[in-house]
């Protein structure tokens, strides 16, 4: 499960379907949350609502990759000071043809008027949504052989898959966003920063 570490932080691997925190639907059930503090009993501190294990993010259900896990509620502290200004990357597969290689995407994302299940990106000034709409900034990049690689400084429910889908390459098998048959692939392979950075060593789709 833990893939690096630092004074301060554990990076632990998450595979896809596991969520991160229990499902409302089972608090006992199998989660990331549950196998850190197996794992790492240390990690049963008191961290702050929300942040239980010193879990500093979450990810979708459907994304695997690394989480980042504070050892101390001062450590998440500064961790959760920093995360606005740290570059967090993820690859996805979509074999969608467009006729760009790049494309970076900042229209704002809110949740879906009915659904709970899925968020909507604005088209329109007075599109139906629930909540606020909330400032989404993306970069796409394409990396050939239907890899493509996402760039995020926010952090909207979604973001990735949703903007994505927005700009025409949706992830092939995407439940929600995409009509193409199969299974999702989405990973998170890099975090960088100017204090601290971390990355999967042999991230899908080729070198970073």
């Amino acid at each position: 499960m833990l893939l690096g570490e630092t004074a301060d932080l554990r990076f632990v691997a998450k595979p896809a379907g596991l969520p991160v925190f229990p499902p409302h639907a089972d608090p006992s059930g199998d989660c990331v949350l549950a196998r850190l503090l197996a794992a790492f009993p240390d990690q049963d501190a008191a961290f702050p609502e929300g942040f239980a294990g010193g879990i500093a993010h979450r990810l979708d259900t459907l994304t695997s990759g690394f989480v980042v896990v504070a050892k101390t509620p001062m450590a998440l502290t500064a961790v959760r000071a920093e995360w606005p200004s740290l570059r967090k990357f993820y690859r996805f597969r979509s074999t969608a043809a467009v006729d760009f290689r790049e494309r970076t995407l900042t229209t704002p994302i809110a949740h879906h008027a009915r659904r709970s299940d899925r968020v909507i990106v604005q088209r329109w000034p007075k599109e139906r949504h629930r909540g606020d709409w909330l400032p989404a900034w993306t970069h796409l990049r394409a990396l050939g052989d239907g890899w493509w690689e996402a760039e995020i400084r926010t952090g909207v429910r979604h973001q990735v898959r949703a903007h994505a889908a927005f700009a025409g390459v949706p992830l092939d098998g995407d439940p929600i966003y995409s009509a193409v048959p199969g299974s999702p692939v989405l990973v998170h392979v890099a975090v960088l920063g100017p204090q601290w950075s971390f990355r999967l060593p042999d991230p899908p789709g080729g070198p970073a």
